[in-house]
């Protein structure tokens, strides 16, 4: 009998999560240095000014390299947060180098909340995302929360793009994909910059 698609999905989660896990930290020093070196010169972050990323956990390909990057570039950096209001959805704040982070009931770092210096989705140029694994067509398979697949429905009308970011050994061939995932325009690896044009990257 096949796992159900359900199965399929958290056993590819577990399975890919080890194996990010199991890098080493010269290996995730050195892919992080890569992944800034490639992302800086990838066009639309080179012309976007209001930049969304996330703090890196559970073996995450590291983001810091990038966010320092991007504020030697003069970009504005926000971070994701949950919506203590709506506690489905994110929102987005400023994060400088004097921002206080703290941790949310899932984990990861978040900046402390400061309302003034949220920025609403629609008004950011560029959001990196998070992801478990990506396929050869773009679709993304996420932690399960469908805090990114929510936000991004709507993306192309709201003129953001999404960014993936990952290690090289999260990219799979195909995805079991459900009807709500929603495949990215583009995701960069330490080794390749990856586009699919009829998402309008």
């Amino acid at each position: 009998m096949e796992p159900s698609l359900v199965q399929q999905r958290q056993s590819l989660r577990q399975h890919i999560r080890r194996l990010r896990c199991s890098l080493s930290e010269p290996q995730q020093f050195a892919a992080g240095q890569q992944l800034a070196e490639h992302a800086i010169l990838f066009s639309p972050i080179q012309q976007a000014q209001h930049i969304a990323l996330f703090m890196s956990m559970d073996g995450e390909i590291n983001t810091r390299p990038l966010i320092a990057r991007l504020w030697h570039l003069g970009k504005s950096v926000y971070l994701p947060r949950i919506n203590p209001h709506q506690p489905t959805t994110l929102l987005f704040q400023r994060f400088t180098p004097q921002t206080t982070l703290v941790k949310h009931r899932f984990g990861m770092m978040e900046p402390e909340e400061n309302c003034d210096e949220c920025r609403p989705f629609t008004d950011l140029d560029v959001v990196i995302v998070p992801l478990v694994a990506f396929d050869s067509d773009g679709q993304r398979l996420g932690m399960g929360g469908g805090f990114y697949d929510r936000l991004l429905v709507n993306w192309q009308e709201a003129g953001v793009l999404p960014i993936g970011v990952a290690h090289n050994c999260q990219h799979q061939d195909t995805l079991p994909i459900q009807p709500w995932d929603i495949p990215l325009p583009a995701v960069i690896t330490p080794n390749k910059l990856w586009q699919w044009g009829n998402k309008e990257a």
